[in-house]
């Protein structure tokens, strides 16, 4: 592909940019030979950052932690599941208006409605957390969210499942539990990020993503 004029532009904001979207989407991109890049982008501020997308007038850019909230602040509409949860990973530009989607939530809920025990611990109380809390009550999972007020609880919990919403790695906790990572490093880490990846591709392009592990 050679990048001109009409080549499309999306991206990502995060704290420390990794690759994973860039390797997810640019490889999409090619096999559905569609003239677009994505690019990670490291930002401290992101006001500016979102100042930026509008500028250049990017097509479509993901939003990391520490950043789901915040964004809400800068974006011209919102989703429903966006306004009831209260963060944000995923926005849309439509002509100039910046649209707000959740596809954390799409992941966590297809993870969750194959959920074998009947009670939830939640670690972390941020964007991502608001996600899967918000999936859990819609499809009438009981839960409670653990924080670090009262992460020493972790070590008592039992026959249950633990989904970890916080970038906290090697967790203790007792072998008789589920444990859902979001950690990229991890299984289930990967599971949910290519989960959400293809929403997000869905909402950038109206493609069905071609899921990889590669």
């Amino acid at each position: 592909m050679t990048i001109n004029r009409d080549t499309l532009f999306y991206g990502s904001f995060a704290k420390e940019a990794g690759n994973m979207g860039c390797k997810l989407f640019n490889f999409s991109f090619s096999y559905h030979g569609l003239n677009a890049i994505y690019k990670s982008f490291s930002v401290n501020n992101i006001k500016d950052a979102v100042f930026s997308a509008k500028t250049l007038n990017m097509n479509g850019f993901a939003v990391t932690m520490p950043f789901k909230t915040e964004i809400l602040n800068y974006v011209d509409k919102k989703t429903e599941s966006v306004e009831k949860i209260g963060a944000a990973n995923t926005v849309i530009n439509k002509d100039g208006q910046l649209e707000a989607h959740n596809t954390d939530y799409f992941a966590a809920e297809t993870i969750l409605k194959n959920l074998e025990d009947d009670y939830l611990y939640i670690l972390g109380k941020g964007g991502y957390s608001k996600a899967v809390q918000y999936a859990a009550k819609t499809l009438n999972i009981p839960h409670e969210t653990v924080t670090r007020k009262n992460w020493n609880d972790i070590k008592h919990i039992k026959n249950s499942t633990i989904y970890n919403c916080t970038p906290v790695e090697n967790i203790k906790y007792d072998k008789s539990n589920q444990f859902i990572d979001c950690v990229l490093t991890s299984a289930t880490g990967k599971k949910l990020a290519l989960l959400q990846a293809s929403r997000q591709f869905e909402l950038y392009t109206g493609l069905e993503f071609p899921m990889t592990n590669e």
